[in-house]
């Protein structure tokens, strides 16, 4: 039977063997259509061979069905059910019925459209609180997800780099009508000069047991918000290469789908929240690679899906402007911009943390709290509170030292970064030499109020540690006056901030 017959006939309520809700909607993708019958969505894979997919018989078909349902039970058990064939009975198509086999299909749970994420952004409804909470799945499903020799034997330099030149390759028909000249060789010269200087450190990420089974396609199509908890669902099933892969891999697919909808200020949030609960800001280092990668993968299924005569002419042309946009992106994750280091400075309650998170945003920096490395130093989960000898000389000497190390790596990776502790030695602050210093302060009654309602922090500081913080603190000399910013944070900061960076020019 015809794949466009096989699609006509399941949108016939006769194919099922329950109620359904007509008209039956269904959406294609390149490699997949899915039905939605209203309690159920149905998951049929198209008889393709992209060469990096390969559902091209039946037999296969039905493997990477199982497959998928296994990996996606693991994740998303309430929304995976079964695996179940279309019969031909009589004249029609059944599902789970008698007669011959002629095709596989998933059954799921359906949850309302309006629950994906991607929905969620175009509705104005995804907010900060998505993003965290997200980063925080995301960072436990990491943690729990399997390693072992052989998945980490995937994260070789040599094995990424194949697929990678593999996405050129596939891609050099497209230019001249998708992507120009220019972004295609910028985009092959970015690769091939991350891989002849950064190899070493995919290498230690191999060490480092960060390559890992993880969900592999993590864009905001494949993440729902459903009875107010939020879902991955549907991980790679088809290759290995795209599963057993670095977690950053996955992380970089998120925040470039929300930079591909000029949303860096969400993707940033979600970014800072992930580094921060994992403690993996080593990741950085390959971190541009896996943006540009993923948004060169977007553009070439949106590409493929030119080629689908299944798919109607108006989602060819949705797809052929989003493949120019994603080209356009994996081009720009390429450009080098000039990086910025930025410290914040100031006593415990005194809002260092609240700037440094907006000022986050407003330059897509690198925010990189003292509270968190030092727990992380520590080996202690963020939210658990530290003994006394966290705080000893030593600790707050490696906690520097360490959050120094990070910020070098962030400005060597490219990236602007935002070190927030209390720099209250000037020691430091001269071993940091950045560009701006913040220095945040409020009246002390206000600080010890703002402590003693402090909740879901990090941060372990007292209202009883504040005269002795403020007693301690070196003063500014004059010439750290020059690149001195200082914010009463009972004020309006913002216009402050917003001012000193424009007369700086400093930009995303």
């Amino acid at each position: 039977m015809l794949f466009e017959t096989l699609i006509e006939q399941l949108q016939s309520d006769q194919a099922y063997p329950h109620p359904v809700q007509l008209p039956i909607q269904v959406i294609q993708t390149h490699d997949a259509a899915v039905f939605l019958t209203g309690d159920y969505a149905y998951k049929l894979k198209k008889p393709v061979n992209f060469g990096f997919l390969d559902y091209s018989t039946l037999a296969k078909r039905k493997y990477y069905l199982e497959q998928e349902l296994e990996l996606n039970l693991k994740i998303a058990p309430d929304i995976y059910l079964e695996v179940l064939s279309i019969n031909l009975q009589g004249n029609h198509l059944k599902i789970n019925g008698e007669g011959d086999i002629i095709e596989y299909i998933l059954k799921m749970h359906q949850f309302p459209q309006d629950c994906l994420l991607i929905n969620l952004f175009e509705a104005g409804k995804l907010e900060e609180i998505h993003l965290q909470e997200l980063a925080k799945i995301v960072a436990d499903f990491h943690l729990h997800s399997k390693t072992n020799d052989y998945i980490t034997s995937f994260g070789d330099p040599v094995n990424i780099k194949k697929y990678l030149d593999q996405n050129f390759e596939q891609t050099q028909k497209y230019i001249g009508s998708l992507q120009t000249q220019q972004q295609y060789d910028q985009t092959v010269a970015f690769s091939e000069e991350f891989f002849q200087h950064k190899s070493d450190s995919l290498k230690i990420r191999q060490t480092q047991n960060k390559i890992r089974e993880c969900h592999g396609d993590l864009h905001l199509k494949n993440i729902c918000l459903w009875n107010n908890k939020i879902r991955l669902f549907d991980r790679i099933e088809f290759n290995d290469n795209f599963r057993y892969v670095d977690t950053m891999y996955d992380v970089a697919f998120t925040i470039m789908d929300l930079d591909s909808r000029d949303r860096s200020d969400l993707s940033n949030i979600f970014l800072n929240s992930y580094l921060e609960q994992t403690g993996d800001w080593a990741g950085l280092e390959v971190l541009p690679m896996y943006l540009s990668r993923q948004a060169y993968v977007r553009a070439k299924i949106n590409s493929l899906m030119l080629e689908d005569p299944q798919i109607p002419t108006p989602e060819k042309q949705t797809s052929s402007k989003s493949a120019v946009d994603y080209y356009r992106l994996a081009y720009q994750y390429c450009l080098r911009k000039t990086a910025k280091l930025i410290l914040m400075s100031g006593p415990s309650g005194s809002g260092k943390s609240t700037v440094a998170h907006y000022l986050a945003q407003k330059l897509n920096a690198i925010h990189i709290r003292s509270d968190a490395v030092r727990k992380n130093l520590a080996g202690i989960a963020l939210q658990e509170k530290a003994t006394e000898d966290l705080y000893n000389t030593q600790m707050n000497h490696l906690t520097y030292q360490k959050l120094l190390e990070l910020g070098r790596l962030a400005l060597e990776s490219g990236f602007s970064v935002i070190l927030d502790a209390k720099f209250d030695h000037k020691y430091w602050r001269d071993l940091a030499n950045s560009e701006l210093m913040i220095y945040c302060y409020a009246p002390l009654d206000i600080l010890k109020e703002r402590l003693d309602k402090r909740k879901n922090d990090i941060s372990d500081a007292t209202k009883d540690l504040l005269e002795l913080q403020l007693s301690s603190a070196q003063p500014f000399t004059p010439s750290e006056k020059s690149h001195l910013l200082v914010l009463d944070t009972t004020a309006n900061w913002q216009e402050q901030l917003n001012k000193i960076l424009e007369e700086k020019h400093y930009e995303k």
